[in-house]
């Protein structure tokens, strides 16, 4: 039997049915749709998670309730009302409307009773037991509106109410400037009596004269410049007494200290008698009369000039040029008194010596001040400590910069410093005519538009691109005016007493007296016979 031949066809493919395929679609898509529901459930759990936890975040540590969060809360109106009627309260007793404000107040304690009672039930208000309440409450509010208890004009009333406080503010101050400025320049009449017994004195006992009479010794010694010569100008006795006495106590040798003090005609009897019948640990003392230099007359000196003027005699000595308007620390006569000017004048008052410490009337000098004669200045004039390092004072403080003079010449941010401690070169002072500079800037000045008052204004001008910093330590301001740090002052070799509170004066600082007053004997007899305490 023959085999039957191979079959070469291709073998035919089953196909699918329709219903198939879309069977299987089906179960993709729903695949898909579980996956990505999956997928997002976290993070939707963790979005609601943080929701919840801000909500909570918001309401933790408030009196809140979810009631209180529910739109149609009546406890949460209750509470708006009252917030708002208590700032309406205010602003009614602001405005004198005392009736209006005890309504709000009666009316806010019963919203109040109203709520602690639902909180001590623990259920929420109703509208029926709060609707009076709320429509009383909401009178009294639109009572309020009609009355422009709003807070526009509640602001504009603060701010009228703010700048009378402020103006009565300035007007007190003012009067305290004022009264202080009087009792700073009041003598008082201890030292009126101690200057009228010492000139008794001076006059009777002919032995305090033979005592300064200017020996050969004595003569030399004011002229000596290896010695430490120190100058005050003064017509305060025991306030230069004081200047002598601290140095005196503090220098390591006394004998090569030499005071060259100048004081006017009616202060140089009595100035003479006290120096004589003191000792201060063998430190020479000389007295002069400013009225005995002959240069120091009207063609020299400007300031003496412009005493001579109308003007200048009604702005600082009456003050009718401009209706009082000028405060009257710039009308005080002191700044033209020519012992606050003799300063710029140190080389013709004293011809014969080539360095000396200025010091003022108000110092307590409390360390060895030899050391100052040996700082180099560098070619300087005047060696100042600087008084811009913490503050404020720089130049555009004390002079006009506007003024095209001043703009012109000088840095209005420039650092200034103090008078009142100050090395002065003398020689150098003479070659660089450092006196021809300052009358140039008071003859600009006689309509005082380029500063108000003062020297210190005249001898930043002066000095200027002349003056060496020295250590703070060596000069200590604001004793007489401010607080001042203990350190600063246990450290200072000079204290100075600048301000209105002087420590001989009853404005004197309780706290800062005593570093003047143990430089002062008050068992002396003079003293005591004219009752200084």
């Amino acid at each position: 039997m023959r085999r039957r031949p191979a079959d070469f066809r291709r073998t035919v493919k089953r196909r699918f049915s329709k219903a198939f395929w879309l069977t299987l679609s089906g179960l993709v898509i729903l695949l898909f749709i579980v996956f990505f529901s999956q997928v997002k459930q976290p993070g939707s759990r963790s979005t609601l998670a943080m929701r919840s936890s801000r909500h909570y975040s918001i309401t933790e540590g408030l009196n809140v309730t979810e009631e209180m969060l529910s739109p149609d809360s009546i406890t949460r109106q209750l509470a708006e009302q009252i917030s708002l009627a208590k700032a309406l309260v205010v602003i009614a007793k602001e405005s004198d409307n005392l009736q209006f404000a005890w309504e709000l107040s009666a009316q806010i304690r019963q919203s109040q009773i109203l709520l602690l009672d639902a909180a001590a039930r623990r259920i929420p208000l109703t509208a029926r037991e709060s609707e009076t309440a709320i429509r009383d409450m909401a009178l009294l509010l639109y009572q309020a509106q009609q009355l422009h208890y709003d807070s526009a004009t509640m602001i504009m009333r603060l701010k009228a109410k703010i700048q009378s406080l402020e103006e009565q503010a300035n007007s007190e101050n003012e009067k305290s400037l004022k009264y202080g400025q009087i009792a700073a320049e009041e003598v008082p009449k201890s030292l009126y009596c101690l200057g009228n017994r010492l000139t008794v004195q001076w006059f009777k006992n002919p032995n305090f004269q033979r005592k300064l009479t200017v020996g050969r010794r004595i003569a030399q010694k004011l002229k000596d410049n290896n010695l430490y010569h120190f100058c005050v100008f003064s017509d305060n006795i025991l306030a230069t007494s004081v200047v002598v006495n601290s140095t005196a106590m503090n220098s390591n040798h006394p004998d090569m200290v030499v005071f060259h003090l100048v004081t006017d005609e009616v202060n140089h009897a009595p100035m003479k008698a006290w120096f004589s019948m003191n000792s201060f640990r063998g430190v020479t003392v000389e007295v002069q009369k400013f009225e005995d230099f002959s240069w120091l007359n009207a063609s020299y000196v400007p300031v003496l000039k412009q005493l001579q003027d109308s003007d200048t005699q009604n702005y600082y000595f009456s003050g009718n040029t401009d209706d009082g308007r000028t405060p009257i620390k710039y009308r005080n006569p002191k700044y033209l008194s020519m012992l606050n000017h003799l300063r710029f004048y140190i080389p013709e008052v004293f011809p014969a010596l080539e360095k000396v410490v200025f010091l003022d009337d108000d110092v307590v000098v409390q360390k060895d001040l030899s050391e100052l004669f040996s700082v180099d200045l560098n070619g300087n004039v005047n060696g100042a400590v600087e008084t811009c390092m913490e503050k404020f004072h720089r130049y555009h403080k004390y002079l006009n910069c506007s003024h095209p003079l001043i703009r012109a010449h000088f840095d209005p941010d420039a650092c200034g410093w103090a008078f009142g401690m100050n090395v002065f070169d003398l020689v150098q002072w003479r070659k660089k005519n450092v006196t021809g500079i300052y009358h140039y800037w008071q003859e600009r000045n006689v309509d005082r538009t380029l500063w108000k008052l003062g020297t210190l204004p005249p001898g930043l001008l002066t000095f200027y691109g002349l003056t060496e910093p020295l250590d703070p330590k060596w000069h200590v301001l604001g004793l007489g005016y401010n607080n001042v740090d203990l350190q600063l002052i246990e450290k200072g070799a000079v204290l100075h007493f600048n301000g209105n509170s002087k420590p001989w004066l009853k404005i004197g600082i309780d706290k800062y007296k005593p570093l003047w007053d143990k430089y002062v004997d008050y068992s002396h007899p003079m003293l005591e016979q004219c009752n200084f305490l």
